[in-house]
């Protein structure tokens, strides 16, 4: 029998892999356990961080998520609950925003700043703190350096842009995802992205994706790669759902990781918001 040979190792999380090769076989190890084998060895290493995912005790892969979801919203993105407590204010937050500045045009805008709090404001997708923060950037000497940013990044995705973002955000305690993701995902959203940590963090493990370990809370571009990752994989994996864009993933990531089971078992529907356990993102006053 061929001598077994560890030919690649590495670590993910908590996890010591291993990648062994015996005579024609690859087996992929997590901990010492072999979880996955076969033939190739870059397909074996890549399933086993798939598999990888399962191990987490809060897994239930897209299958539970989907049920889940349904479960609050039985007609899915169809639902009108879910078009009233999801979807309808980050419709008009956006319409707000294109009607305010492109993307293209805020890349060489100047004297936008209020215009654009105003978009911020428009929702609660940012902390009690984060929309402090943002009013001050934005009404301070770095708004139009963030709004130029963020414009550039939307159109081409780089790190230099989500750099000089974050650079215009900092010296107001400001560089945080979602003050970072909010414009990009609102000017495109069949492109980019919102982040909020804590509960995309939790929906990746509830779904075994390797954001779960690829997040930090420093802005840099292979953290925000990785959440288009898990936003591709979970948009084809609820295919059957139709999701219209991002806007929809990222609401149904939210679902997943934030609400709470109905109060009220029977009523389906959820015509009232305090229905729901946890508060629904949703409009805020622009006062």
């Amino acid at each position: 029998m061929a001598k077994a040979v560890t030919v690649r190792s590495g670590k993910q999380g908590k996890h010591e892999l291993r990648l062994v090769q015996q005579g024609a076989t690859f087996s992929g190890l997590a901990d010492g356990k072999i979880l996955v084998s076969g033939e190739d060895a870059d397909t074996v290493w890549a399933s086993l961080l798939g598999e990888l995912g399962k191990l987490d005790p809060k897994y239930f892969g897209f299958g539970g998520a989907k049920t889940r979801f349904l479960s609050i919203f039985p007609a899915g993105f169809a639902d009108p609950g879910y078009a009233r407590h999801e979807r309808d204010y980050k419709d008009k937050a956006r319409a707000k925003l294109l009607a305010t500045l492109s993307a293209e045009a805020a890349a060489e805008s100047s004297g936008m700043g209020e215009a654009v709090l105003s978009v911020f404001r428009a929702t609660n997708l940012l902390s009690t703190f984060e929309q402090i923060r943002i009013q001050e950037v934005l009404r301070g000497r770095n708004a139009d350096a963030f709004i130029r940013a963020a414009g550039r990044f939307t159109v081409s995705c780089d790190a230099t842009s989500l750099k000089a973002m974050a650079a215009a955000l900092e010296p107001h305690a400001a560089a945080t995802w979602p003050v970072v993701t909010y414009l990009p995902y609102l000017w495109a959203p069949d492109r980019h992205m919102f982040l909020k940590p804590t509960v995309t963090h939790d929906f990746a493990a509830r779904v075994g994706h390797p954001f779960r370990d690829a997040y930090a809370s420093q802005i840099g571009i292979e953290v925000y790669a990785s959440l288009l990752d898990l936003a591709a994989r979970t948009e084809a994996e609820i295919a059957d759902l139709k999701p219209r864009d991002r806007i929809d993933l990222q609401s149904f990531i939210w679902v997943i990781g934030a609400y709470d089971d109905p109060k009220d078992a029977a009523a389906e529907r959820f015509p009232d918001p305090d229905v729901f356990v946890v508060k629904p993102e949703g409009p805020v006053s622009a006062s």
